[in-house]
């Protein structure tokens, strides 16, 4: 439970300051820009929150480099289905999962030499900011140029409520982006560690990525 008490502290904080920020954001993303994003347009303001379709420019450069890639989304029904298979001993699994509205996976495995433009990993963090999403970041357990044991978490938010969530799994050799949509709280996250990619990261190790 200790994990859940502190992911929940963590994203009432990010909901806080994210709030606090809106009026600087737009002059704060523009000094920020570069070039390795210039390729990603901004959102339309009439857009959803959260579009399933869209994925930073930098994806695409990864999936060229990539020895082997795969992606699919699940809709409602894709996901009432998946949810019938979770154990009955995981009834906040379920729940949880009856809460999405829908979720995309892309998964990249990469050869022996790991991922070759650590570049592009960065560009594809950065996009994300560019667009607003609120970041946080677990402790890396390695030390080395690409991020070993990295959990990146983009949330977008509606007060503390949880509107839609990016997860970036990095490894030397793979990389697994999440994106899903819903109308989650913090706790029901945590719930769907170990499902769609979504790793079994601690809670409590989570920070905003501005205190790395």
């Amino acid at each position: 439970m200790k994990d859940l008490h502190w992911f929940g502290i963590a994203v009432l904080t990010a909901a806080i300051g994210c709030n606090a920020a809106l009026a600087q954001a737009p002059i704060a993303a523009h000094n920020r820009l570069a070039s390795s994003v210039a390729d990603d347009p901004a959102p339309n303001p009439g857009s959803p929150p959260v579009d399933l379709d869209w994925t930073p420019a930098a994806l695409s450069r990864l999936s060229a480099q990539a020895a082997t890639k795969s992606s699919f989304t699940l809709d409602r029904t894709m996901l009432a289905a998946a949810s019938s298979l979770v154990p009955d001993s995981e009834p906040e699994t379920r729940q949880a999962i009856a809460k999405i509205d829908g979720i995309t996976v892309h998964l990249l495995r990469f050869g022996a030499a790991g991922i070759a433009d650590q570049a592009q990993v960065e560009a594809l963090r950065e996009a994300y900011h560019q667009r607003g999403w609120k970041h946080m970041v677990t402790t890396s357990s390695g030390g080395g140029p690409v991020h070993d044991g990295t959990t990146d978490v983009w949330l977008t938010l509606d007060g503390v409520n949880v509107r839609g969530a990016v997860v970036l799994v990095e490894s030397p050799r793979n990389l697994t982006l999440v994106t899903l949509k819903g109308d989650l709280s913090p706790v029901d996250l945590l719930h769907l560690r170990g499902h769609f990619g979504i790793p079994r990261f601690e809670g409590d190790n989570f920070r905003d990525a501005k205190e790395q």
